[in-house]
């Protein structure tokens, strides 16, 4: 196990850690380590307490030790194997959210199938557990043709048994491991200062079995009551909640009526939502990559409205869709996604109250994928959905279409239509497998660059890079046909990411990008309207679930909101207040960005962290202990407590 954290330590990008930095992770990593390994002696240990001789020289303790060790080797390998490719897809060892992907298992098979060698992984788990179990067999042999010495007298049997005794202790220390009241626990490795640093101590048992205990879906509602004057001058909610009637609260908690405001844009604009996956600030050429990954969106943004401290409220593109639809911080347990919770999939979407708009969605596969279909059709009135069987455009992998040909596919559509319009584009190419369709590569050049470049920038592979690239290929072929459109100049497009990706930021941010994994939800977000928008570029923080109350505020509508959005660009009302709530499900943290600091607590040990965004310098002992540390940690337990009730109680 030891070797294995050595060839993750090896394989992976070591996010600018030395060997020397990472030496008390594999400390640690033992110690994790050793629980499992202790778990499995016990077992043996106890058996031969029972069985005695009998476990070496009857057919049936044969069949029992050789079994046992047999499924180890294979959970052993399997867990590994597993791990393995969940690190090289999230930088996160093996958790219970790798269950999500059994409620979508086709298209997660699929994917796997396209992504990894399976065959190789296959061999391997075989050829691992037969090596395993043969070097077993080979002790069980040994140690059975021992001759076995029996007890002259009293002394020797005492002795005996005190060795069993020690034994059994050693091993029951090795399960507790440490001396003390409380036993060795998950959380304990993120106090060696990094994500990194904590997913390199732990090993895919600890951390999966520590995760899918983690799994309730309810509010308190005290505590949701206490979040209501928390975070009402903040969205302009009334600061009283109502009493609960045993135990619930009622519903509407949060609703306000938002009315047009000055400076809205009064041509009754289209709008178009791009949803870009996987659209990571640091790998892209707004932040100054080097690769220069992104240059016609870069382009763009210097023509546009640009947010450049943008924040996902959680990882994943699941909970990236919920967030922009609802305007709700998805903070279902890390073994599922609230799209696919029926308690919580009827929601009300301010989507709808654009009146007199027709409603779209092209996605490029199948909205059967987490449920989306039903958080769509479910809450959306009207919506006209385009899949993957609705384009004459042919399928590359498991994703559909290219994303090339999604943008010109929902270009074909858009420019029919007559009445005003809200089109929502959700991409999928920057993603595995990093399909290049073969009928884009004269027209879009991969380009191959060293290794070493590739890891100061913050990617793994060429492929990875250039399907990053493919993604302002797409950006500028959609671009370029909608300009040509008649709806062009009447329309607002706004581009935001569905989550980041974390990895090593430390050449283009501070450590606190990286170490605490803020790149995993730090994305880009744009409104670009260059016939109807001055450009801008604006540093306030703002989240995912600010996208539609913005849109909203700029179309001049009057709208219900009953969730935690605001309108960004309403700087009379919010000016001051900007922040952008951050949940991370699988390491059970709650956080907020505001201002130079990034605050937050892990939810399991009350451990907290507050770290400065703009420089590598401890935030001043005045900040910790002080009124913007207290005002960080209680608007982060607000949003958190408020979230929750918001997925169970914001009906339509």
């Amino acid at each position: 196990m030891s070797l294995l954290r050595l060839g993750l330590f090896l394989a992976f990008s070591r996010q600018g850690h030395s060997f020397g930095a990472v030496v008390s992770s594999f400390l640690l990593g033992v110690r994790f380590d050793l629980r499992y390994v202790g778990i499995l002696e016990l077992i043996l240990l106890l058996s031969g307490c029972v069985a005695g001789p009998r476990l070496f020289e009857s057919r049936a303790g044969r069949r029992w030790v050789l079994g046992l060790m047999g499924l180890a080797a294979f959970l052993l390998v399997f867990f590994y194997s597993v791990d393995f490719a969940h690190y090289s897809y999230l930088s996160q060892r093996l958790n219970a959210s790798v269950l999500n992907y059994l409620a979508d298992a086709g298209i997660s098979t699929t994917m796997v199938w396209e992504t990894y060698p399976v065959f190789r992984i296959l061999l391997l788990l075989v050829a691992g557990t037969w090596a395993i179990r043969r070097i077993v067999r080979l002790l069980y042999e040994r140690t059975g043709r021992r001759e076995e010495y029996p007890v002259k007298n009293r002394r020797e049997k005492r002795v005996r048994i005190g060795i069993y005794v020690v034994s059994f202790l050693l091993l029951g220390l090795a399960v507790f491991g440490r001396i003390g009241q409380y036993p060795l626990r998950w959380s304990d490795a993120f106090g060696l200062g990094s994500d990194y640093q904590a997913n390199l101590s732990l090993n895919p048992f600890q951390s999966f079995f520590s995760s899918l205990r983690y799994r309730h879906s309810a509010y308190d509602s005290a505590k949701v009551r206490a979040a209501v004057p928390a975070l009402a001058s903040y969205y302009g909610w009334d600061s009283v909640a109502p009493a609960a009637v045993k135990g619930e609260l009622p519903g509407g908690l949060f609703d306000r009526k938002v009315d047009p405001r000055a400076g809205a844009l009064h041509s009754k604009p289209n709008v178009v939502l791009v949803i870009c996956e996987s659209f990571s600030a640091y790998k892209s050429s707004m932040w100054g990559n080097p690769l220069n990954t992104t240059p016609f969106f870069n382009e763009m943004c210097q023509k546009g409205v640009f947010f450049d401290h943008c924040f996902t409220p959680s990882y994943g593109t699941a909970r990236g869709i919920w967030a922009v639809i609802t305007g709700i911080p998805d903070v279902a347990a890390a073994t599922t996604t609230s799209s696919r919770n029926p308690s919580a999939v009827d929601q009300h979407s301010i989507i709808n109250d654009f009146a007199g708009y027709d409603k779209f969605y092209f996605l490029g596969g199948s909205t059967s994928w987490a449920n989306i279909r039903g958080l769509l059709t479910d809450n959306i009135g009207g919506l006209h959905l385009y899949e993957q069987q609705d384009y004459s455009a042919p399928k590359v992998d498991v994703w559909g279409i290219s994303d090339k040909n999604l943008f010109l596919e929902a270009n074909k559509v858009l420019r029919k239509e007559r009445e005003p319009f809200f089109a929502v584009i959700q991409t999928s190419d920057n993603h595995r497998p990093y399909t290049i369709p073969a009928e884009d590569r004269q027209t879009f050049r991969p380009v191959t660059v060293t290794p070493e470049e590739l890891h100061r920038n913050g990617f793994e592979s060429n492929e990875e890079m250039n399907a990053f690239r493919y993604t302002d290929f797409g950006y500028r072929s959609f671009i370029e046909a909608a300009s040509k459109e008649g709806y062009f100049d009447n329309t607002i497009f706004l581009f935001v990411g569905d989550h980041g990706i974390p990895g090593d930021a430390s050449a283009l941010l501070p450590r606190a990008w990286t170490d605490q994994r803020l790149t995993a939800e730090h994305v880009p977000l744009l409104i670009y309207a260059p016939k109807l928008l001055a450009p801008r570029r604006i540093g306030g923080e703002c989240s995912q679930v600010d996208v539609l109350p913005t849109l909203a505020g700029l179309c001049g509508l009057g709208y219900r909101n009953t969730t935690l959005g605001r309108d960004i660009l309403d700087s009379a009302r919010y000016r001051g207040k900007e922040l952008a709530f951050i949940y991370d499900p699988d390491q059970f943290y709650i956080g907020v960005v505001r201002g130079d600091y990034f605050y937050r607590r892990q939810l399991k040990t009350g451990k907290e962290e507050m770290v400065s965004v703009v420089n590598n310098d401890p935030p001043p002992a005045a900040v910790i202990q002080g009124p913007v540390k207290q005002e960080m940690a209680r608007l982060s337990d607000a949003m958190y407590e408020a979230a929750r009730y918001m997925l169970l109680k914001n009906k339509k």
